[in-house]
């Protein structure tokens, strides 16, 4: 996944390069989220409104479904004033994984990297942000510094590739994405 400037985040471009990565109309057999465009899943469009065809989804719907499901209801946004790089891994993850998982891996994370809670207390990995976790998220930012942000980047992506793989290991039909999981949503891919 491409990063974003480390002082900014551009919404727009973090969507171009989802859309841009997921391509248009697919339906593969191994798929569980059945036929998408442009990422974005059948059950989703439908639950937007969208009544068409899904090879007919227009590209602005996807658009306005990435911003207001994905980057806005988890409150990424919010993330994003802090710590862009990371905003810009939970939306990826978000989209992927769902945003509970996202956020998941961002609270674990935080506790884990605590120093057994003398920096900032243990957060419930509720799956939400929220007052707590962005508190931790601050104070995690605040004690580590400039490079802070990178190692709390890593450890999520840690966390979604071991999701990755113990996914495919459950599911043998998951290891079609495999390959492509790991080059393009884990590092700088």
């Amino acid at each position: 996944m491409s990063r974003p400037n480390p002082r900014s985040i551009d919404t727009d471009a973090l969507i171009d390069a989802v859309i841009d990565r997921e391509g248009g109309y697919v339906n593969h057999p191994a798929d569980r989220g059945g036929a998408t465009c442009w990422g974005i899943t059948e059950a989703v469009a439908r639950a937007q409104g969208y009544a068409g065809a899904m090879r007919e989804l227009p590209r602005g719907d996807a658009v306005s479904i990435y911003r207001r499901l994905y980057w806005r209801r988890p409150a990424f946004d919010q993330v994003a004033r802090r710590a862009p790089m990371i905003a810009a891994e939970l939306f990826d993850t978000g989209i992927n994984m769902g945003a509970g998982t996202a956020i998941g891996f961002l609270q674990r994370a935080l506790n884990a990297l605590n120093r057994a809670a003398r920096d900032y207390p243990d957060i419930a990995t509720d799956r939400e942000i929220g007052p707590r976790t962005l508190s931790a998220l601050d104070a995690f930012l605040r004690v580590r510094g400039a490079g802070g942000e990178t190692v709390l980047l890593r450890a999520m992506e840690a966390l979604q590739g071991e999701r990755y793989i113990a996914l495919a290991e459950r599911r043998p039909s998951q290891e079609a994405f495999l390959y492509g999981w790991l080059a393009n949503r884990i590092g700088d891919g």
